[in-house]
């Protein structure tokens, strides 16, 4: 599958996909990884934002955001829960 169609399918599924639940495995470099829980935010032309409660109190939740680009190189990994 070209690189522009698998571009297009990301953008599409992270789209469609605004307001649910996602698990976010961020490979940080050697062996590293970073698990968190959170929703899909909002969406940009260019990268897509998560908000991930901490310790379950909405006060503490924090923003991340990521670029299709990071999906697509599997930097991160979504898995919709």
């Amino acid at each position: 599958m070209s690189q522009q169609t698998e571009m297009s399918r990301i953008v599409y599924d992270v789209k469609h996909s605004v307001g649910r639940r996602v698990k976010v495995c961020e490979n940080k470099g050697r062996n590293k990884v970073d698990v968190m829980e959170g929703v899909i935010s909002a969406i940009y032309p260019c990268v897509f934002t998560i908000k991930v409660d901490t310790q379950n109190l909405p006060e503490s939740a924090q923003t991340f955001s990521y670029s299709y680009t990071d999906v697509l190189t599997k930097n991160v990994e979504l898995v919709y829960v």
